[in-house]
């Protein structure tokens, strides 16, 4: 027994080396992979096509023209039109990263007349939804005029949504729109002609005035349309739902009363400073200046009430398919990567709002912010099953002429642009709007962070004195029991801090690509919680989290201890089994962060194998396949505990990983252990300890259930034993014993040597 420690060292030690050898042997291979990068390229799509699949009758393709290339179609010597590709002229990537590409036919006068999808890397589309349906959708844009469109008299078309590829059908139509609208305000198809096009232009240029700059109030604000408003009632959208002639939606209304707010919704251009440094403070509009690029806008959306225009798509995609810019034909959504969450509104009387957000908008996309635009959100009602039905709603934004003046060239928001009422008094002493706009955030957040530091702290004391807490069972099942039901109840469902690979992910690019602090400090929660996750990394391994503080582990634990109180059968994997079962949560892990590297987006659509964002982020309200693993999940959890966190949870993995570094070894062991005792083993709520006695803190989830054996002197042998021994001394020794002459006599040998004798007794007396 005395061997064991060095043994148990030295296993770890190897199975340390071979798992750092696996993990790096990989991540070379994978370096050495580059992604493909297939361009769009005519050359390569038109030979599968026809021209008369573009323009009935047509027999032939021409050269290409131009740059980016167009191709005429010809119907014999007659030119019929004209083929384009939507990722030449505007951003099509989806889901998967990569552009979708899309040949589309327009006419001389600019009519689309064919579309055909020649190449996507679309998952929802690969897998799930068949491409018909998705082309169907497409189609609903042929025989639309986009002269039109190019010249902002009317807005983009759209096309039917696809239930499960809402963002993907978005996306390919918008790129066959923009890409129009792009080829006609050219001149090259549509009949337009760019001299005449600026000849039309005003001969004095509005542009946005930087030097104009003041804070001012929130209802001065909204008052003269800096800042534009759309409110929804209950009743507005039933009605609109009834006059949209799709008698599905009126049968599924709106819950509520009709003048119960359905969405109270706020959109602001804050590149204009006045409006920039009322609404974000002036740290918040300088921090913006430094981050914008000439030619980028910014805009700030808000909202209120029973529908969130941010939706739930971005999580699983990265894309807000909720709302929509548009300006003179040309339309973007936004993507997470030009999003910031905002805590709360600067200016002076602004109410609180349940979201707000800041977009910057794309490279790819052009704002003029002396021009109106639309900022258009999509209402979506489910139709009972997976169909749904969509209605536009749109918020007109025209800036104020205050904060514009003419002159003869255009001045976006350059770097070195300065408002002169931050250059004014360097010596001031700072106000309390110049502090980080993360700051502000935390500040906003102040009673949640507050609750989770108390509750890190309580951890850390049951973690300090477990020793005294799992002296008596009772009162330590309790404190279990209670602080899981709060991790899940508060932490999960209330506040959305549920951990995941993704965040691992993310990280791990954000590392590669540029690290900046304040894309993580503005989750307030998520960020405690990880800086506690990475401290209990090195303090007692991946336990405090697993078994503490993740709320779907929470989740599957009290499921389990309901189905135990109601008798339900528990199955005990047999230990060959377990051992082989339990290194897939590694590969599934291995496998996603490989992924990562060559497509973030690929990584986090298969990062879905977590049910967290079904079960506790979204509270099981997803499509039911999403909802059907979910739940499956737990079912089996009932029989088999926290079967996920065993053997499918790759963020378990990626955090035993580092695990290994911890510093204490808290968990006490007998000599005993494991030879030949196996109760703790048996008795281990997920298997982490070995038929040989020691633990695996890999797979340990520190629920110190072998603590309260260890010290518990009716079901360890040991503690058994040490107090029969002590019982027998006790008793042997008691003053009773001694005054019915029961007590132990003491002997002197020859040698003068004292040692004890069986007590002499008498007879009993009848």
């Amino acid at each position: 027994m005395s061997q064991q420690p060095h043994d148990k060292n030295g296993l770890a030690r190897r199975a340390a080396r071979a798992l750092a050898s696996s993990l790096f042997l990989l991540l070379l291979c994978l370096a050495c992979i580059s992604p493909a990068s297939a361009a769009g390229d005519f050359q390569t799509y038109l030979p599968k096509l026809t021209p008369a699949e573009f323009f009935p009758g047509a027999d032939r393709f021409g050269t290409p023209q131009g740059d980016p290339p167009i191709v005429p179609v010809y119907r014999g010597d007659q030119l019929q039109g004209f083929v384009f590709l939507n990722s030449d002229f505007a951003n099509a990537v989806g889901y998967s990263g990569k552009p979708i590409h899309i040949l589309a036919g327009i006419d001389p006068k600019g009519v689309i007349t064919g579309i055909k999808l020649v190449d996507h890397k679309e998952p929802i589309v690969l897998v799930g939804i068949p491409e018909a349906r998705i082309v169907a959708a497409m189609n609903s844009l042929i025989g639309k005029d986009m002269k039109p469109v190019a010249s902002g008299a009317e807005n983009p078309p759209q096309v039917d949504i696809v239930s499960g590829a809402t963002v993907t059908v978005l996306v390919m139509s918008d790129s066959i729109v923009r890409a129009a609208s792009k080829l006609i305000r050219s001149g090259r198809v549509g009949g337009g002609d760019g001299a005449a096009a600026s000849a039309a232009l005003p001969p004095v240029i509005k542009t946005l005035d930087l030097e104009h700059s003041e804070v001012r109030d929130w209802d001065s604000l909204v008052g003269d349309g800096s800042v534009r408003r759309l409110h929804l009632g209950i009743g507005d959208i039933n009605e609109a739902f009834a006059k949209s002639g799709n008698a599905a939606a009126s049968q599924y209304p709106e819950p509520g009363d009709a003048s119960d707010s359905f969405i109270d919704l706020y959109a602001a251009l804050v590149t204009a400073p006045t409006i920039g440094r009322s609404l974000l403070g002036d740290d918040g509009y300088q921090r913006l200046k430094d981050r914008l690029k000439p030619g980028q806008q910014a805009i700030i959306v808000a909202g209120n009430g029973a529908y969130s225009f941010k939706g739930s798509a971005y999580v699983r995609g990265g894309i807000f398919d909720r709302i929509e810019i548009l300006q003179d034909g040309n339309s973007t959504r936004f993507r997470d990567r030009n999003h910031t969450r905002l805590g709360a509104l600067a200016a002076a009387g602004a109410p609180e709002f349940k979201e707000i957000a800041l977009f910057v908008t794309p490279p790819e996309f052009t704002l003029d912010p002396t021009q109106p635009w639309q900022l258009q959100l999509l209402v979506q009602r489910s139709l009972g099953g997976r169909d749904k039905a969509f209605l536009t709603f749109d918020i007109n934004y025209t800036l104020p002429d205050q904060y514009m003046r003419r002159e003869q060239r255009a001045v976006t928001v350059p770097e070195s642009a300065a408002v002169p009422a931050a250059q004014a008094p360097a010596a001031a002493p700072p106000a309390e709007t110049d502090e980080p706009l993360w700051m502000r955030i935390w500040r906003a957040n102040t009673v949640s962070v507050g609750i989770t530091a108390f509750m890190l702290a309580a951890l850390t004391g049951i973690f300090f004195f477990q020793n005294l807490l799992v002296r008596r069972p009772v009162l330590y099942n309790w404190v279990r029991r209670g602080y899981l039901a709060f991790v899940l109840v508060w932490l999960g469902w209330y506040a959305n801090a549920q951990l995941s690979v993704v965040n691992v992910v993310t990280f791990t690019n954000a590392l590669v690509t540029g690290f900046h602090w304040e894309f993580f400090l503005a989750a307030p929660l998520i960020f405690i919680l990880w800086a506690a996750t990475a401290g209990g990394l090195l303090f007692w391994g991946r336990g405090p989290f697993c078994g503490w503080l993740c709320p779907f582990g929470a989740l599957q634990e009290l499921t389990n201890q309901v189905a135990k109180w109601l008798k339900v059968p528990q199955i005990t994997v047999p230990w060959g089994l377990h051992e082989r079962l339990w290194p897939v949560k590694y590969i599934v892990f291995l496998g996603l962060f490989g992924l990562s590297l060559y497509s973030v987006d690929m990584a986090e659509r298969f990062a879905e194998i977590e049910p967290f964002k079904t079960a506790i982020i979204l509270k099981f309200a997803r499509q039911w396949p999403f909802v059907l693993y979910a739940v499956a999940l737990l079912v089996i959890g009932l029989f088999i505990e926290r079967f996920f966190c065993r053997y499918l949870c790759p963020l378990g993995a990626a955090l035993a990983i580092p695990g290994r570094m911890r510093t204490f070894e808290w968990l006490r062991r007998w000599q005993e252990c494991g030879s030949p005792c196996q109760r703790c083993a048996k008795e281990c709520p997920v298997q982490s300890i070995h038929p040989e006695g020691h633990i695996n803190v890999n797979e340990c989830i520190y629920c110190m259930h072998c603590q309260e054996l260890y010290y518990d002197d009716h079901r360890c042998p040991h503690m058994i034993q040490v107090r029969l021994k002590r019982e027998k001394r006790q008793a042997l020794s008691s003053p009773s014993m001694r005054a019915s002459g029961k007590g132990p006599a003491t002997i002197i040998t020859a040698g003068g040597k004292p040692v004890s004798a069986s007590p002499v007794t008498s007879p009993p007396e009848t």
